[in-house]
């Protein structure tokens, strides 16, 4: 995150007719769907910095503009991430326009006040704009991205009810500041818009504003221009109300911080049943009494996520958890059936008054079908008694929520479907167990980078028979499908050729006239398969290289030790620990398999002594990366192995892991995988 630096005028220092920024709060964001959240994060924690501070014009911000600028940055955060996916700059600045500050109208698209060089404006009234002293003070919100050439959204064009929703856009932007634009400078985008510091006039009195030389018009126009304000959030509120209804100020406002908090809260959940708990949190008691959430089954197996046995009762959210029960027991006996012809709009159900007490016999209840990429997920149902109908502004504002809440059902389900043929591939591409070697004691570390996929590295340790156990420790070319093929087929093979009592090298030599006999056949069937098809499709549909590095050994338990021969296929060498704190290579460096056909492979053979350690690992490991630097720069994992002397097996391992994690300041981003073998 990033700080909060401050700026303030020099008593010193002449007066000028530039911006004067009072406060200024930058940070960078990755462009991942955690953006908008970590955003208004970092506003809010920049705007009570500024109040603890005592900034010039921070007791201009009140409640309200808080609540306004986190809904301002939410939206430009989320566009930003959904339509240029690059790093986001957020910059929010408190500013004070000086004595010739441009005037701009809502929705021009040139620069913000800060830059009047570059700025298209025009005054509010439609005439030139005029100078005027320094009575106009704003909160500035900047968001830039690095896709320039793609457009800004705009919610002016309607779309499909059941579309994606990435935010509501400029519209609500437009909403609820006085201006916005969008400034393109050389790789950068930048959206802008200004919130206006309510009481900022009063504070400079009577006599700024009369040197202002603010026209009855153009102060008609500001009055008129915030009214509409108000409306237009309403309306994107309560889209299409069927008649006048009072707009109160949390409908106004407050609501769309909601759903802005509720997309963000719902969108960063992995389990369906989550997400309808946070549904009943989210609804009771700000805009209903008691909420119900029903989830269709999905069918084993099925990948399109389609629902069999009908719907279950996920989640019964009452004010009074005393009625929780009752409610559930009587809603479970007759689940809702809105018609498909609802869509996502709301449907009258029939009042639970016998589960609910004699003080809630009378009430209004709607049932909201969610729907997501055309599949149904469940139904939401809402009540409040005493009532017999819903405001519409109500009932707009849940049909909003129940999009986002059937995205939120949807997405989980698709990651549980995702994570579950994961786990499955990785099941049977890594061992069930680690054998046990007399003599040895082993310790292992196996981190994939990306949870939801097969990873690219795999390990083995079994026995071979005869007195012999074998190892091997693996990277395959890539991630996904296509390294589980090659890992489907690589460790099976080891596994045969070592038990067949083929030395290390003739290992080597065999898997890798396997991998290049696999690749030429899956070429051929490629072609094959384009030739049948006239020569249609698209062109990076052809098979992947299929090649790996490798690390593999075989173990003797001998007196005194155990032997050990290894050989390295383009994989990092192995390190062998002393007793003493001495570290050296065993192995040389060799081609990769699946790469040449004329590649032969050699090995070599050492004995571990008691308390030689043999440290194995695959290039996560060594090209752990922080900025331009790599982990194994200037020998740093030897530097980093002699530092374990006289540790366990289990120890060793533990602590190269975590000088990994730390030797970086992001997550690793690469799979992560290392094996000690230490003689007893």
């Amino acid at each position: 995150m990033g700080a909060i630096p401050t700026q303030r005028e020099s008593e010193s220092r002449a007066p000028d007719t530039t911006v004067r920024p009072h406060a200024v709060a930058r940070t960078s964001l990755p462009g991942n769907p955690l953006a908008p959240g970590a955003a208004r994060r970092f506003v809010r924690s920049a705007l009570a910095g500024w109040a603890e501070l005592g900034l010039d014009g921070q007791e201009l911000i009140t409640d309200q503009l808080v609540a306004d600028v986190l809904v301002v940055v939410s939206e430009l955060v989320t566009n930003a991430v959904v339509h240029a996916g690059t790093d986001v700059e957020l910059l929010c600045r408190l500013d004070t326009c000086s004595q010739e500050c441009p005037a701009v109208v809502p929705g021009s698209r040139g620069a913000p006040a800060t830059a009047p060089e570059t700025a298209r404006t025009a005054s509010p009234a439609g005439t030139a704009a005029e100078a005027g002293p320094a009575v106009a003070r704003a909160l500035l919100v900047e968001v830039s991205d690095h896709h320039p050439e793609r457009a800004v959204r705009d919610d002016g064009a309607e779309r499909p009810r059941d579309s994606v929703e990435y935010g509501r856009g400029l519209r609500l932007v437009s909403a609820l500041s006085d201006a916005w634009g969008i400034t393109y400078r050389t790789g950068v985008k930048t959206v802008w818009a200004r919130l206006p510091l309510e009481g900022a006039e009063e504070a400079e009195g009577a006599e700024g504003r009369a040197a202002a030389g603010k026209t009855e018009a153009t102060e008609a126009y500001e009055g008129e221009h915030a009214l509409r304000r108000g409306q237009r959030a309403a309306e994107i509120l309560a889209p299409a109300p069927r008649h006048h209804v009072q707009h109160h100020d949390w409908l106004n406002r407050g609501a769309l911080s909601f759903l802005a908090e509720a997309s963000d809260l719902l969108g960063g959940q992995l389990d369906e049943d989550l997400v309808a708990a946070l549904t009943g949190q989210l609804v009771v008691p700000r805009l209903a009494d008691w909420c119900a959430v029903w989830l269709e089954d999905e069918a084993p197996g099925r990948s399109d996520g389609g629902a069999v046995g009908g719907p279950r009762l996920a989640r019964v959210w009452h004010g009074s958890e005393n009625r929780m029960e009752e409610l559930r027991r009587f809603l479970e006996k007759e689940p809702p059936e809105p018609p498909e012809s609802a869509r996502s709009g709301p449907v009258p159900v029939p009042w639970p008054a016998e589960a609910l007490g004699p003080g809630a016999q009378v009430g209004s209840a709607l049932a909201y079908r969610l729907v997501a990429g055309g599949r149904p997920l469940g139904t939401l149902v809402i009540g409040r008694a005493g009532q017999d109908h819903f405001p519409d502004e109500i009932t707009g504002l849940v049909e909003d929520l129940s999009r986002r809440v059937a995205l939120a059902v949807g997405a989980a389900r698709q990651y549980a479907r995702q994570a579950t043929i994961s786990r499955v591939l990785q099941r049977g591409l890594l061992p069930g167990a680690v054998a046990e070697i007399p003599g040895v004691r082993s310790a292992l570390v196996y981190e994939p980078c990306d949870k939801g996929g097969p990873s690219g590295d795999f390990y083995d340790l079994f026995p071979a028979g005869d007195g012999r156990w074998c190892f091997a420790l693996g990277d395959v070319q890539g991630k996904g499908p296509e390294a589980a093929v090659v890992i489907g087929l690589a460790r099976p093979w080891l596994r045969l050729l070592a038990r067949e009592r083929y030395a290390v090298p003739e290992v080597l030599d065999r898997l890798n006239r396997l991998l290049l006999d696999d690749a030429t056949e899956t070429a051929d069937a490629a072609a094959r398969a384009l030739v049948a098809a006239g020569g249609a499709g698209p062109a990076d549909e052809g098979p992947q290289t299929r090649f790996l590095s490798l690390l593999y050994g075989e173990l003797v338990p001998v007196e005194g030790g155990v032997r050990c021969t290894m050989a390295s296929a383009g994989h990092p060498l192995p390190l062998l620990l002393e007793a003493g704190g001495k570290v050296s290579e065993v192995a040389t460096p060799q081609s990769l398999l699946g790469v040449f056909e004329d590649a032969t492979y050699g090995c070599g053979t050492f004995e571990l002594r008691t308390g030689d350690s043999i440290l194995c690992v695959t290039d996560g490991v060594t090209e752990r990366r922080n900025g331009h630097r790599q982990f194994d720069d200037d020998d740093g994992l030897a530097a980093a192995l002699a530092g374990c002397d006289g540790l366990s097996a289990e120890l060793i391992a533990e602590r190269i892991r975590r000088l990994v994690h730390e030797f970086g300041g992001k997550p690793p981003e690469d799979d992560l995988a290392l094996l000690v073998l230490q003689a007893q």
